[in-house]
C-alpha cells in the first residue's frame, strides 16, 4: 500500500496560522495519513519541535520543510535545515535547496497570487510539481496536473492547511515502504510520488481568504 503523507501544511510558526505543531501531528491519524511535512512560510523555526514529535511518533513519516517565497511565487522546499534566502529568482532557490541535499516543488503554481505560474512551471529544473493543493479551485490544480504530464514529472499534493479542519485535504501518495525523509526526497528525484485529494469550493476558498486576512491582520502583516 502507498504511504499517505500531506506535504503542505503550516503551524502557528507561519504568519497565517495558529495551530500548533504537536495538534498537526497527533490529527494526522486522524485524517487518515501516515505522515505530514511542516512547511511553514520562511522559517523552520517548528523543525525542533518535529524532530522531537518523530521521536514520539515513530509510526509516522514526519517531514521537515519550508514554504520560501521567491520572486516568482512560492516553492516548497524539503529535506533542508534552514530556510532558503528569500525573495531570490526560483531557479537559483532550486539550485540553493539542492546543493543543501533537499529538493524543491512549486507550490499552487497556477494560484493568481503566490503562484509561479505557466510560463515558469514549464521550464523550472525540478522534479515534482504539486499538483492538487487543498486550497486551490479544482479548475487550478488540473492546469498543473497538465504540465505535470506534459514534463513527464511527479507530482504532489497539500491540503496547505492553516488549520486542523483541513489537513489531509489533499496528499502525496509515496511508494510502499517510505519510512524516511531520505525516501521522501528519493521518490520526488524518481518521480514517483502521485499528488491525490481535492481543492476547495467557492465558498471554501472565500472563508479561507477572510480567516487568513483576520489572522495575518492580529499578528502584524508579516510578509508570506
Amino acid at each position: 500500500m502507498p504511504v499517505r503523507v500531506d506535504l503542505h501544511v503550516h503551524s502557528h510558526h507561519s504568519p497565517d496560522s495558529n495551530v500548533p505543531v504537536a495538534q498537526l501531528v497527533r490529527q494526522a491519524r486522524v485524517a487518515g495519513l501516515n505522515g505530514l511535512a511542516l512547511t511553514d512560510h520562511n522559517t523552520v523555526r517548528g523543525h525542533a519541535e518535529l524532530i522531537d514529535l518523530a521521536a514520539q511518533h515513530p509510526d509516522l513519516l514526519l517531514v521537515p520543510g519550508v514554504e520560501v517565497s521567491t520572486i516568482e511565487g512560492h516553492l516548497l522546499a524539503y529535506g533542508v535545515p534552514e530556510a532558503p534566502p528569500a525573495r531570490r529568482p526560483v531557479t537559483e532557490t532550486v539550485a540553493w535547496i539542492r546543493a543543501r541535499g533537499g529538493e524543491a516543488v512549486p507550490s499552487h503554481p497556477f494560484r493568481r497570487s503566490h503562484g509561479i505560474g505557466r510560463r515558469v512551471a514549464g521550464s523550472v529544473p525540478v522534479f515534482a510539481l504539486e499538483a492538487v493543493n487543498g486550497h486551490n479551485s479544482d479548475r487550478t490544480n488540473r492546469a498543473a496536473a497538465r504540465v505535470v504530464a506534459a514534463r513527464r514529472l511527479g507530482s504532489t499534493g497539500g491540503s496547505d492547511a492553516h488549520r486542523l479542519a483541513d489537513l489531509g485535504r489533499a496528499f502525496t501518495d509515496l511508494p510502499d515502504g517510505a519510512r524516511s525523509v531520505d525516501d521522501v526526497l528519493e521518490a520526488l528525484r524518481r518521480g514517483t510520488s502521485r499528488a491525490g485529494g481535492r481543492g476547495a469550493s467557492l465558498a471554501e476558498r472565500a472563508g479561507l481568504a477572510t480567516r487568513t486576512a483576520l489572522l495575518r491582520l492580529r499578528r502584524g502583516l508579516r510578509p508570506i
